[in-house]
């Protein structure tokens, strides 16, 4: 039996990001299935509304209250759904928790996800932005996704050519961008697994653990470790995970600013471009640890803005945007953000 939606009037937001930003959407609905997403989307109550769609909150940043309707997917279920010589193929619910999906595949003995054990958000926001840590990619695994076409209705399934992932971007970023909702998305889990270690201070840690040959879980757990000892759990300080981008930047300018700033972070890229530490950028700046008000940078990475309490969206912002002009300034670099604003 299908549950009824329940549309909320002036629903506080408060608890659904993770920068705890206080914020009230005009309406908001609780998402348990597909037939659910189909059924609201057409009421004649939210006729006209904004739609903004909610997985885990850890990727937005709410700049006001928002002027029409949360859809906040909470649909759950992980399967293992088929197998080929090569691929374990295994579907997880836009709801389920990503950390928590991780885990179930390495607890039957699935590697391929473990590089990007506790970033925090939804399996259904884990597309939008093609997450990435520790040297792997979401793209890496990915399968395919099912969506539904919020001005159609109609539910469609796209590959990972169709997706178009690029650096923490994805089509949901851009053509399907308040368009479509991710329902589920299904990964391809390697038979035949080995370990990525291509990322230097995850190989040193697992050097410094003593693992000559480390498991899928053991990688895990020592990601879960370097996250856990530099970045703020969500639950006791307000924050969005990396807040910028590391920006990617022409060979010709990247040694140019090598010239200048002989510390300078990069790293070389396939096409010959060279992606550089933002964090290093901002710290450079002088912002780590410091404030603007309740706005704050974290102390122990320059990448992750934080809410020092009470701060609001617009404060975060203004940090922000202090931050990008005195690196563009300093460095000729523009830093992106990489949360959605709302």
């Amino acid at each position: 039996m299908t549950a009824i939606p329940i549309i909320q009037s002036d629903y506080p937001l408060r608890d659904h990001n993770t920068f705890g930003i206080n914020a009230i959407a005009k309406r908001y609905v609780t998402i348990t299935s597909a037939k659910m997403l189909l059924e609201v989307n057409v009421s004649s109550e939210l006729a006209g509304l904004p739609r903004l769609v909610l997985g885990g909150g850890s990727n937005i940043l709410l700049t006001g209250d928002f002027p029409g309707v949360v859809f906040h997917m909470c649909m759950k279920g992980i399967d293992i759904v088929g197998d080929d010589a090569e691929m374990t193929y295994v579907r997880a619910a836009a709801g389920e928790n990503w950390h928590q999906l991780v885990r179930w595949t390495l607890a039957r003995g699935l590697g391929g996800l473990e590089n990007l054990s506790l970033i925090p958000g939804s399996v259904g926001a884990a597309p939008i932005q093609n997450i990435g840590a520790y040297g792997a990619e979401l793209k890496d695994c990915f399968h395919s996704v099912t969506v539904l076409d919020l001005e159609s209705g109609a539910v469609s399934t796209l590959d990972k050519t169709t997706c178009a992932f690029g650096y923490r971007d994805s089509i949901f970023k851009q053509a399907l961008r308040e368009r479509s909702v991710i329902l589920d998305v299904s990964f391809a889990l390697p038979k035949q697994w080995q370990p990525n270690l291509r990322y230097a201070e995850l190989s040193q840690e697992v050097t410094a653990r003593g693992l000559s040959d480390p498991s899928a879980v053991e990688i895990s757990d020592a990601v879960m470790a370097i996250r856990t000892r530099k970045l703020p759990d969500p639950a006791v300080i307000g924050n969005a995970g990396s807040f910028f981008k590391n920006p990617v930047v022409p060979a010709q300018q990247r040694h140019a600013l090598l010239e200048r700033y002989p510390q300078l972070v990069s790293y070389p890229q396939a096409d010959g471009s060279y992606k550089l530490a933002a964090g290093w950028l901002i710290d450079q700046c002088g912002w780590k640890g410091g404030s603007l008000g309740a706005a704050g940078v974290y102390e122990k990475q320059a990448l992750v803005l934080v809410n020092r309490g009470g701060a609001s969206g617009q404060d975060i912002l203004t940090l922000a945007r202090k931050i990008q002009d005195d690196a563009l300034a300093r460095f000729g670099v523009r830093i992106e953000p990489e949360p959605v604003f709302v």
